[in-house]
């Protein structure tokens, strides 16, 4: 593993990467799929920085292009999902702001807990990888925003987002989440192994969770930091990461998180996004229906159609105009 590294450190310096611009913009992987697939991805890797296994679940891709590089952590089957050209979501980053980044990617949930990915990122820790660029932010979601911040640690000074991270499955300290019981034999304790204390030294970090997902909202308490801010975005569900890209959100969350503006002002300022998404705007419906308060799902309907093509709201608005005259007749 060492040698590899050490073999792949040369290949990404500015003037040995490419002679021409980096454009990933029309790429589509959508064709591959499973060894094809890595095959593919890993021949841009080595066209423009380096590919890397990691062992047989994992894999890492850089791609060299300005002094901002982005660190996502992503699985295969959640990149065919939300990407149509199954790329990782990086290289959108890269298209857009000109970001260099390294993707890591697990052909399935593992948390990158495999000693190769230790050893992987040890091993651009000797190096001085991140040392090379300007700014660093490190991005992941779920199990992926647990090793997001599990190894941000390597490059001290970074920006970190996370969306409902897990923060340890050591049942030690989370018993209480029961949702990954196959994981209750995984070594949470070793190197890189309690996520919250590897934050200590980012330039900051944010964790973003809907406070209504009781496992993740506890996850997230046990991320409390100075350096952590934690946004509470209700009725988002426990599939953030898709209802973000959905809006549209993810990069601009990024480059407020690149630029150290992502605050309580900037993340309200961005989730007004929500009040034109519909998954949201049915989550909200259903909240309110539950704690019976037909006056405020009234004026919720009412809102929501005078704005969008919403027959659901629609409807239920017209039930609810009817029960209220009933009533009151």
């Amino acid at each position: 593993m060492a040698g590899t590294m050490k073999d792949s450190a040369d290949q990404i310096r500015p003037e040995n990467v490419f002679d021409d611009e980096l454009d990933l913009t029309g790429v589509d992987l959508s064709m591959h799929s499973g060894r094809a697939w890595i095959d593919a991805i890993s021949g841009i890797g080595d066209a423009h920085g380096f590919a890397e296994p990691l062992g047989k679940r994992h894999h890492a891709v850089f791609v060299e292009d300005g002094d901002t590089l982005l660190v996502t952590f992503e699985s295969m089957p959640g990149i065919s999902s939300y990407s149509q050209t199954a790329t990782p979501l990086g290289w959108e980053m890269q298209a857009i702001e000109g970001w260099s980044n390294l993707s890591v990617i697990c052909t399935a949930d593992t948390w990158f807990r495999d000693r190769e990915v230790v050893d992987f990122f040890d091993q651009l820790l000797d190096d001085g990888f991140f040392d090379e660029f300007e700014k660093v932010i490190f991005y992941g979601a779920g199990p992926c925003g647990y090793a997001a911040a599990a190894y941000s640690v390597t490059a001290p000074g970074a920006r970190v987002v996370l969306l409902q991270p897990q923060a340890t499955l050591d049942p030690r300290i989370a018993e209480w989440d029961d949702r990954f019981p196959e994981m209750r034999r995984v070594d949470f304790t070793s190197r890189f192994g309690y996520a919250p204390d590897m934050l200590d030294a980012a330039q900051a970090a944010y964790v973003l969770y809907d406070p209504q997902e009781r496992m993740d909202a506890m996850h997230a308490a046990l991320f409390a930091r100075p350096n952590v801010t934690r946004f509470r975005l209700p009725y988002m569900g426990d599939a953030l990461q898709g209802d973000l890209l959905e809006m549209d959100l993810v990069h601009p969350i990024l480059d407020a998180a690149a630029d150290d503006r992502l605050d309580v002002a900037e993340m309200s300022r961005l989730m007004r996004a929500r009040r034109n998404h519909p998954p949201y705007l049915r989550r909200l419906l259903s909240r309110i229906d539950a704690e019976d308060r037909p006056l405020l799902a009234e004026w919720v309907c009412s809102n929501v159609t005078a704005r969008l093509n919403a027959p659901r709201f629609r409807r239920r608005l017209d039930a609810l105009r009817a029960e209220a005259e009933g009533r009151d007749g």
